[in-house]
Protein backbone atom coordinates (compact mmCIF):
# COMPACT_ATOMS: atom_id res chain seq x y z
CA UNK A 1 0.00 0.00 0.00
CA UNK A 2 1.45 3.38 -1.03
CA UNK A 3 2.46 5.58 1.89
CA UNK A 4 0.66 8.93 1.92
CA UNK A 5 2.97 11.86 1.27
CA UNK A 6 1.51 13.52 4.37
CA UNK A 7 2.69 10.75 6.68
CA UNK A 8 6.41 11.34 6.01
CA UNK A 9 6.74 14.56 8.08
CA UNK A 10 4.81 12.95 10.92
CA UNK A 11 7.02 9.87 10.92
CA UNK A 12 10.09 12.13 10.94
CA UNK A 13 8.60 14.00 13.90
CA UNK A 14 7.92 10.73 15.73
CA UNK A 15 11.50 9.65 15.01
CA UNK A 16 12.74 12.89 16.56
CA UNK A 17 10.49 12.28 19.57
CA UNK A 18 11.74 8.71 20.01
CA UNK A 19 15.42 9.62 19.78
CA UNK A 20 14.94 12.58 22.15
CA UNK A 21 13.75 10.62 25.18
CA UNK A 22 17.26 10.16 26.54
CA UNK A 23 18.67 13.38 25.09
CA UNK A 24 16.94 16.56 26.39
CA UNK A 25 18.67 18.78 23.83
CA UNK A 26 17.49 16.66 20.90
CA UNK A 27 14.14 16.39 22.67
CA UNK A 28 13.62 20.16 22.66
CA UNK A 29 14.96 20.46 19.11
CA UNK A 30 12.37 17.94 17.93
CA UNK A 31 9.65 20.09 19.52
CA UNK A 32 10.84 23.08 17.51
CA UNK A 33 10.98 20.96 14.36
CA UNK A 34 7.44 19.68 14.94
CA UNK A 35 6.17 23.21 15.58
CA UNK A 36 7.71 24.31 12.29
CA UNK A 37 6.22 21.24 10.59
CA UNK A 38 2.82 22.05 12.08
CA UNK A 39 3.05 25.59 10.66
CA UNK A 40 3.94 24.14 7.25
CA UNK A 41 0.99 21.71 7.42
CA UNK A 42 -1.40 24.50 8.44
CA UNK A 43 -0.16 26.56 5.48
CA UNK A 44 -0.71 23.55 3.20
CA UNK A 45 -4.21 23.10 4.64
CA UNK A 46 -4.99 26.76 3.89
CA UNK A 47 -3.76 26.31 0.31
CA UNK A 48 -5.76 23.08 -0.11
CA UNK A 49 -8.86 24.71 1.35
CA UNK A 50 -8.44 27.60 -1.08
CA UNK A 51 -8.05 25.13 -3.98
CA UNK A 52 -11.17 23.26 -2.82
CA UNK A 53 -13.14 26.52 -2.86
CA UNK A 54 -11.88 27.24 -6.39
CA UNK A 55 -12.98 23.74 -7.50
CA UNK A 56 -16.37 24.30 -5.86
CA UNK A 57 -16.73 27.55 -7.80
CA UNK A 58 -15.73 25.83 -11.06
CA UNK A 59 -18.13 22.93 -10.37
CA UNK A 60 -20.96 25.39 -9.63
CA UNK A 61 -20.26 27.25 -12.88
CA UNK A 62 -20.29 24.03 -14.91
CA UNK A 63 -23.41 22.86 -13.09
CA UNK A 64 -25.08 26.18 -13.90
CA UNK A 65 -24.15 25.73 -17.57
CA UNK A 66 -25.48 22.17 -17.52
CA UNK A 67 -28.75 23.30 -15.97
CA UNK A 68 -29.06 26.09 -18.56
CA UNK A 69 -28.43 23.69 -21.46
CA UNK A 70 -30.81 21.12 -19.99
CA UNK A 71 -33.43 23.85 -19.83
CA UNK A 72 -32.74 24.59 -23.50
CA UNK A 73 -33.02 20.88 -24.29
CA UNK A 74 -36.37 20.79 -22.48
CA UNK A 75 -37.54 23.73 -24.58
CA UNK A 76 -36.35 21.99 -27.74
CA UNK A 77 -38.08 18.79 -26.62
CA UNK A 78 -41.32 20.73 -26.15
CA UNK A 79 -40.89 22.21 -29.63
CA UNK A 80 -40.19 18.76 -31.08
CA UNK A 81 -43.29 17.39 -29.37
CA UNK A 82 -45.38 20.27 -30.69
CA UNK A 83 -43.90 19.76 -34.17
CA UNK A 84 -44.71 16.06 -33.99
CA UNK A 85 -48.26 16.98 -33.00
CA UNK A 86 -48.45 19.43 -35.90
CA UNK A 87 -47.09 16.78 -38.28
CA UNK A 88 -49.65 14.28 -37.03
CA UNK A 89 -52.39 16.87 -37.49
CA UNK A 90 -51.22 17.70 -41.02
CA UNK A 91 -50.95 14.01 -41.83
CA UNK A 92 -54.53 13.60 -40.63
CA UNK A 93 -55.53 16.58 -42.77
CA UNK A 94 -53.75 14.99 -45.73
CA UNK A 95 -55.56 11.74 -45.05
CA UNK A 96 -58.85 13.66 -44.83
CA UNK A 97 -58.07 15.49 -48.05
CA UNK A 98 -57.19 12.18 -49.66
CA UNK A 99 -60.55 10.83 -48.58
CA UNK A 100 -62.20 13.98 -49.96
CA UNK A 101 -60.33 13.48 -53.21
CA UNK A 102 -61.63 9.94 -53.42
CA UNK A 103 -65.16 11.23 -52.88
CA UNK A 104 -64.54 13.98 -55.37
CA UNK A 105 -63.16 11.48 -57.82
CA UNK A 106 -66.51 9.65 -57.67
CA UNK A 107 -68.32 12.95 -58.21
CA UNK A 108 -65.93 13.78 -61.02
CA UNK A 109 -66.58 10.37 -62.53
CA UNK A 110 -70.32 11.13 -62.50
CA UNK A 111 -69.72 14.56 -64.01
CA UNK A 112 -67.44 13.10 -66.61
CA UNK A 113 -70.09 10.49 -67.40
CA UNK A 114 -72.77 13.15 -67.77
CA UNK A 115 -70.46 15.24 -69.89
CA UNK A 116 -69.68 12.20 -72.02
CA UNK A 117 -73.40 11.44 -72.43
CA UNK A 118 -74.10 15.01 -73.43
CA UNK A 119 -71.19 14.86 -75.80
CA UNK A 120 -72.91 11.90 -77.49
CA UNK A 121 -76.17 13.85 -77.76
CA UNK A 122 -74.38 16.90 -78.99
CA UNK A 123 -72.46 14.87 -81.56
CA UNK A 124 -75.75 13.36 -82.75
CA UNK A 125 -77.23 16.85 -83.08
CA UNK A 126 -74.19 17.98 -84.97
CA UNK A 127 -74.43 15.01 -87.37
CA UNK A 128 -78.15 15.76 -87.88
CA UNK A 129 -77.38 19.35 -88.71
CA UNK A 130 -74.65 18.25 -91.08
CA UNK A 131 -77.16 15.96 -92.88
CA UNK A 132 -79.65 18.85 -93.25
CA UNK A 133 -77.07 21.20 -94.58
CA UNK A 134 -75.37 22.24 -91.51
CA UNK A 135 -78.29 23.63 -89.47
CA UNK A 136 -81.86 22.78 -88.50
CA UNK A 137 -84.37 25.04 -90.28
CA UNK A 138 -87.01 25.39 -87.60
CA UNK A 139 -89.05 27.78 -89.87
CA UNK A 140 -89.53 25.02 -92.47
CA UNK A 141 -90.74 22.75 -89.70
CA UNK A 142 -93.31 25.32 -88.62
CA UNK A 143 -94.51 26.14 -92.14
CA UNK A 144 -94.94 22.47 -92.93
CA UNK A 145 -97.85 22.25 -90.46
CA UNK A 146 -101.08 20.82 -91.89
CA UNK A 147 -103.31 22.66 -89.47
CA UNK A 148 -103.19 25.22 -86.75
CA UNK A 149 -103.23 22.51 -84.16
CA UNK A 150 -100.29 20.85 -85.94
CA UNK A 151 -98.60 24.24 -86.06
CA UNK A 152 -98.99 24.62 -82.32
CA UNK A 153 -97.61 21.14 -81.75
CA UNK A 154 -94.70 21.80 -84.08
CA UNK A 155 -93.99 25.16 -82.40
CA UNK A 156 -94.04 23.56 -79.00
CA UNK A 157 -91.72 20.81 -80.16
CA UNK A 158 -89.33 23.29 -81.77
CA UNK A 159 -89.29 25.41 -78.62
CA UNK A 160 -88.61 22.34 -76.50
CA UNK A 161 -85.78 21.26 -78.74
CA UNK A 162 -84.21 24.69 -78.77
CA UNK A 163 -84.52 24.98 -74.98
CA UNK A 164 -83.08 21.50 -74.57
CA UNK A 165 -80.13 22.43 -76.72
CA UNK A 166 -79.50 25.53 -74.66
CA UNK A 167 -79.82 23.59 -71.36
CA UNK A 168 -77.50 20.88 -72.56
CA UNK A 169 -74.89 23.40 -73.60
CA UNK A 170 -75.26 25.40 -70.41
CA UNK A 171 -75.13 22.34 -68.17
CA UNK A 172 -72.20 21.01 -70.12
CA UNK A 173 -70.26 24.24 -69.58
CA UNK A 174 -71.22 24.43 -65.90
CA UNK A 175 -70.22 20.84 -65.29
CA UNK A 176 -66.91 21.35 -67.02
CA UNK A 177 -66.23 24.54 -65.01
CA UNK A 178 -67.24 22.83 -61.76
CA UNK A 179 -65.02 19.89 -62.57
CA UNK A 180 -62.08 22.17 -63.27
CA UNK A 181 -62.62 24.23 -60.10
CA UNK A 182 -62.97 21.21 -57.86
CA UNK A 183 -59.92 19.58 -59.32
CA UNK A 184 -57.88 22.75 -58.76
CA UNK A 185 -59.12 23.23 -55.18
CA UNK A 186 -58.39 19.70 -54.14
CA UNK A 187 -55.02 19.62 -55.87
CA UNK A 188 -54.05 22.99 -54.32
CA UNK A 189 -55.16 21.87 -50.87
CA UNK A 190 -53.15 18.70 -51.20
CA UNK A 191 -50.08 20.62 -52.38
CA UNK A 192 -50.40 23.04 -49.43
CA UNK A 193 -50.67 20.21 -46.98
CA UNK A 194 -47.72 18.37 -48.45
CA UNK A 195 -45.71 21.61 -48.33
CA UNK A 196 -46.70 22.16 -44.68
CA UNK A 197 -45.70 18.60 -43.86
CA UNK A 198 -42.33 19.09 -45.56
CA UNK A 199 -41.76 22.28 -43.54
CA UNK A 200 -42.66 20.57 -40.30
CA UNK A 201 -40.46 17.61 -41.15
CA UNK A 202 -37.51 19.92 -41.83
CA UNK A 203 -38.23 21.76 -38.55
CA UNK A 204 -38.28 18.46 -36.68
CA UNK A 205 -34.95 17.45 -38.24
CA UNK A 206 -33.47 20.83 -37.22
CA UNK A 207 -34.79 20.53 -33.67
CA UNK A 208 -33.51 16.98 -33.35
CA UNK A 209 -30.11 18.16 -34.57
CA UNK A 210 -30.10 20.97 -32.00
CA UNK A 211 -31.10 18.51 -29.28
CA UNK A 212 -28.27 16.21 -30.30
CA UNK A 213 -25.75 19.07 -30.18
CA UNK A 214 -27.05 20.19 -26.78
CA UNK A 215 -26.94 16.62 -25.47
CA UNK A 216 -23.33 16.29 -26.66
CA UNK A 217 -22.47 19.55 -24.89
CA UNK A 218 -24.18 18.32 -21.73
CA UNK A 219 -22.17 15.09 -21.92
CA UNK A 220 -18.99 17.12 -22.32
CA UNK A 221 -19.87 19.41 -19.39
CA UNK A 222 -20.89 16.45 -17.23
CA UNK A 223 -17.54 14.82 -18.02
CA UNK A 224 -15.81 18.06 -17.02
CA UNK A 225 -17.96 18.20 -13.88
CA UNK A 226 -17.01 14.62 -13.05
CA UNK A 227 -13.35 15.46 -13.56
CA UNK A 228 -13.63 18.51 -11.30
CA UNK A 229 -15.44 16.38 -8.74
CA UNK A 230 -12.57 13.86 -8.74
CA UNK A 231 -10.03 16.67 -8.40
CA UNK A 232 -12.05 18.12 -5.51
CA UNK A 233 -12.22 14.70 -3.81
CA UNK A 234 -8.47 14.36 -4.23
CA UNK A 235 -7.93 17.78 -2.64
CA UNK A 236 -10.37 16.91 0.13
CA UNK A 237 -8.50 13.65 0.74
CA UNK A 238 -5.20 15.52 0.91
CA UNK A 239 -6.81 18.08 3.23
CA UNK A 240 -8.15 15.28 5.43
CA UNK A 241 -4.74 13.63 5.53
CA UNK A 242 -3.12 16.99 6.36
CA UNK A 243 -5.73 17.54 9.06
CA UNK A 244 -5.13 14.10 10.53
CA UNK A 245 -1.35 14.59 10.43
CA UNK A 246 -1.81 18.06 11.96
CA UNK A 247 -3.78 16.51 14.82
CA UNK A 248 -1.09 13.86 15.27
CA UNK A 249 1.64 16.52 15.26
CA UNK A 250 -0.36 18.57 17.76
CA UNK A 251 -0.64 15.49 19.97
CA UNK A 252 3.09 14.85 19.56
CA UNK A 253 3.82 18.51 20.41
CA UNK A 254 1.55 18.28 23.45
CA UNK A 255 3.28 15.04 24.50
CA UNK A 256 6.69 16.63 24.06
CA UNK A 257 5.56 19.74 25.94
CA UNK A 258 4.41 17.43 28.73
CA UNK A 259 7.75 15.65 28.72
CA UNK A 260 9.62 18.95 28.90
CA UNK A 261 7.33 19.98 31.74
CA UNK A 262 8.13 16.68 33.43
CA UNK A 263 11.84 17.40 32.95
CA UNK A 264 11.25 20.76 34.62
CA UNK A 265 9.45 19.04 37.52
CA UNK A 266 12.25 16.51 37.88
CA UNK A 267 14.78 19.35 37.75
CA UNK A 268 12.82 21.13 40.49
CA UNK A 269 12.85 17.99 42.62
CA UNK A 270 16.57 17.50 42.02
CA UNK A 271 17.26 21.18 42.76
CA UNK A 272 15.32 21.14 46.00
CA UNK A 273 17.09 17.95 47.01
CA UNK A 274 20.46 19.53 46.17
CA UNK A 275 19.52 22.69 48.07
CA UNK A 276 18.52 20.59 51.07
CA UNK A 277 21.83 18.73 50.93
CA UNK A 278 23.66 22.04 50.51
CA UNK A 279 21.88 23.44 53.58
CA UNK A 280 22.85 20.37 55.58
CA UNK A 281 26.46 20.67 54.43
CA UNK A 282 26.43 24.38 55.19
CA UNK A 283 25.05 23.68 58.64
CA UNK A 284 27.70 21.03 59.23
CA UNK A 285 30.40 23.37 57.95
CA UNK A 286 29.12 26.16 60.17
CA UNK A 287 29.16 23.83 63.17
CA UNK A 288 32.66 22.72 62.28
CA UNK A 289 33.73 26.35 61.84
CA UNK A 290 32.28 27.26 65.20
CA UNK A 291 34.12 24.38 66.81
CA UNK A 292 37.34 25.39 65.10
CA UNK A 293 36.98 29.01 66.20
CA UNK A 294 36.91 27.86 69.78
CA UNK A 295 40.31 26.25 69.26
CA UNK A 296 41.66 29.39 67.60
CA UNK A 297 41.34 28.21 64.06
CA UNK A 298 40.48 30.68 61.31
CA UNK A 299 39.70 30.70 57.66
CA UNK A 300 40.97 33.41 55.32
CA UNK A 301 39.34 32.07 52.12
CA UNK A 302 38.30 35.06 49.97
CA UNK A 303 34.64 35.36 48.94
CA UNK A 304 34.09 34.62 45.27
CA UNK A 305 33.48 37.67 43.10
CA UNK A 306 31.12 37.61 40.12
CA UNK A 307 32.86 37.49 36.81
CA UNK A 308 29.92 38.97 34.87
CA UNK A 309 27.94 42.05 36.02
CA UNK A 310 24.26 41.13 36.46
CA UNK A 311 21.19 42.38 38.30
CA UNK A 312 20.81 41.07 41.85
CA UNK A 313 18.99 37.76 42.19
CA UNK A 314 15.84 37.98 44.33
CA UNK A 315 14.80 35.52 46.98
CA UNK A 316 11.80 33.32 46.25
CA UNK A 317 10.80 31.46 43.13
CA UNK A 318 11.36 34.33 40.64
CA UNK A 319 13.87 37.08 39.96
CA UNK A 320 14.05 40.12 37.68
CA UNK A 321 15.42 38.97 34.27
CA UNK A 322 17.44 42.09 33.39
CA UNK A 323 18.78 45.34 34.80
CA UNK A 324 17.42 48.60 33.32
CA UNK A 325 14.27 50.68 33.29
CA UNK A 326 10.80 49.45 32.34
CA UNK A 327 10.07 51.11 28.99
CA UNK A 328 6.70 49.47 28.34
CA UNK A 329 4.22 47.80 30.67
CA UNK A 330 1.95 44.84 30.06
CA UNK A 331 -1.40 45.55 28.30
CA UNK A 332 -2.77 48.16 25.90
CA UNK A 333 -0.31 50.68 24.50
CA UNK A 334 0.08 53.07 21.54
CA UNK A 335 3.24 53.10 19.39
CA UNK A 336 4.49 55.28 16.56
CA UNK A 337 4.74 52.39 14.10
CA UNK A 338 1.61 50.56 15.35
CA UNK A 339 -1.73 52.30 15.93
CA UNK A 340 -2.51 50.18 18.96
CA UNK A 341 -1.56 46.83 20.41
CA UNK A 342 -2.15 44.66 23.43
CA UNK A 343 1.39 44.34 24.77
CA UNK A 344 1.89 40.76 25.95
CA UNK A 345 4.84 41.39 28.25
CA UNK A 346 7.07 43.92 29.98
CA UNK A 347 9.94 45.66 28.18
CA UNK A 348 13.18 46.43 30.07
CA UNK A 349 15.47 48.86 28.25
CA UNK A 350 19.28 49.04 28.67
CA UNK A 351 22.38 48.96 26.51
CA UNK A 352 23.11 46.12 24.12
CA UNK A 353 24.96 43.27 25.78
CA UNK A 354 23.27 43.67 29.17
CA UNK A 355 23.09 40.19 30.77
CA UNK A 356 19.74 38.43 30.62
CA UNK A 357 18.94 36.12 33.54
CA UNK A 358 16.65 33.11 33.82
CA UNK A 359 13.68 34.38 35.83
CA UNK A 360 13.37 31.00 37.54
CA UNK A 361 14.69 27.46 37.64
CA UNK A 362 13.67 25.42 34.59
CA UNK A 363 14.49 23.67 31.32
CA UNK A 364 15.17 25.54 28.06
CA UNK A 365 12.34 24.64 25.70
CA UNK A 366 13.31 26.60 22.63
CA UNK A 367 15.96 28.97 21.27
CA UNK A 368 16.40 30.73 17.94
CA UNK A 369 14.46 33.21 15.82
CA UNK A 370 10.69 33.61 16.29
CA UNK A 371 9.17 36.08 13.79
CA UNK A 372 9.04 39.69 14.99
CA UNK A 373 10.42 38.59 18.41
CA UNK A 374 13.86 38.22 16.84
CA UNK A 375 16.23 35.98 18.82
CA UNK A 376 14.40 34.32 21.70
CA UNK A 377 14.81 31.91 24.60
CA UNK A 378 11.81 30.01 25.97
CA UNK A 379 12.09 28.31 29.37
CA UNK A 380 9.69 25.83 30.96
CA UNK A 381 9.43 26.11 34.78
CA UNK A 382 7.97 23.88 37.46
CA UNK A 383 7.06 25.58 40.76
CA UNK A 384 5.46 23.35 43.34
CA UNK A 385 4.35 21.04 40.52
CA UNK A 386 2.69 23.83 38.51
CA UNK A 387 4.03 24.61 35.01
CA UNK A 388 4.93 28.10 33.76
CA UNK A 389 6.72 29.36 30.64
CA UNK A 390 8.85 32.50 30.28
CA UNK A 391 9.94 34.07 27.00
CA UNK A 392 12.93 36.41 26.46
CA UNK A 393 12.96 38.29 23.11
CA UNK A 394 15.07 40.68 20.93
CA UNK A 395 18.32 39.14 22.24
CA UNK A 396 21.69 39.93 20.68
CA UNK A 397 23.14 36.57 21.74
CA UNK A 398 22.01 33.28 23.27
CA UNK A 399 24.16 31.42 25.82
CA UNK A 400 22.02 28.30 26.36
CA UNK A 401 20.64 25.52 24.19
CA UNK A 402 17.35 23.66 23.95
CA UNK A 403 16.92 20.99 26.62
CA UNK A 404 19.45 22.60 28.99
CA UNK A 405 18.56 22.80 32.70
CA UNK A 406 19.07 26.36 34.00
CA UNK A 407 18.96 27.92 37.46
CA UNK A 408 17.23 31.08 38.59
CA UNK A 409 19.55 34.04 37.99
CA UNK A 410 21.75 32.17 35.51
CA UNK A 411 22.93 34.29 32.57
CA UNK A 412 21.20 32.88 29.49
CA UNK A 413 21.86 35.60 26.91
CA UNK A 414 22.51 39.27 26.11
CA UNK A 415 20.09 42.14 25.50
CA UNK A 416 19.75 43.25 21.87
CA UNK A 417 17.63 44.85 19.18
CA UNK A 418 16.69 41.91 16.91
CA UNK A 419 13.24 41.42 15.34
CA UNK A 420 10.78 44.32 15.32
CA UNK A 421 12.34 46.59 17.89
CA UNK A 422 12.82 50.34 18.26
CA UNK A 423 15.96 50.01 20.40
CA UNK A 424 17.91 47.58 22.58
CA UNK A 425 15.62 46.09 25.22
CA UNK A 426 14.32 42.81 26.63
CA UNK A 427 10.72 41.83 25.88
CA UNK A 428 9.74 39.45 28.73
CA UNK A 429 6.55 37.34 28.72
CA UNK A 430 5.10 35.14 31.45
CA UNK A 431 2.66 32.30 30.58
CA UNK A 432 0.71 29.96 32.82
CA UNK A 433 1.23 26.53 31.32
CA UNK A 434 2.70 26.48 27.80
CA UNK A 435 3.44 29.37 25.47
CA UNK A 436 0.78 29.99 22.81
CA UNK A 437 0.99 32.14 19.69
CA UNK A 438 -2.46 33.65 20.37
CA UNK A 439 -1.49 34.71 23.89
CA UNK A 440 -4.44 33.15 25.69
CA UNK A 441 -2.08 31.85 28.38
CA UNK A 442 -0.14 35.09 28.94
CA UNK A 443 -0.42 37.07 32.21
CA UNK A 444 1.09 40.24 33.60
CA UNK A 445 4.65 39.28 34.72
CA UNK A 446 4.36 41.63 37.70
CA UNK A 447 1.90 39.17 39.24
CA UNK A 448 4.82 36.76 39.75
CA UNK A 449 8.19 38.40 39.01
CA UNK A 450 9.61 41.33 41.07
CA UNK A 451 10.41 44.37 38.85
Amino acid sequence: MRMSKWMLPFLVAILFLTTAIENPSAFASSLKDMQVEKQNIEKKKEDLNSDIKVKDSEINKVESKVESIRSQINELTNKVNKTNTDIERVEEEIAQTTREIKKLQKSIAKLEKRIEERDVVLRDRIRAMQVTGGQVNYLDVLLGANSFSDFIDRYSAVSTLMEADRDIMKQQNEDKEQLEVEKKLVEQKLRDQEKRKDELTRLKVSLDSQKKEKAQLVNKLEAEQKKLGKEKKKLEKEYHEAHEVSKEVEQAIAAEEARIAELARQAEIARKKAEEEARKKAAAAAAQKASASKTGGSSNSPAPTPTTPAPPVSNGDWTRPAAGYVSSEFGYRKLDFVDSTNHRGIDVANSSGTPILAAGHGVVQRTGVLGTYGNIIMIKHSVNGKIYTTLYAHLSSINVSSGQVVSKGQVIGKMGNTGRSSGPHLHFEFHIGGWTAYGNSVVNPRSYVPF
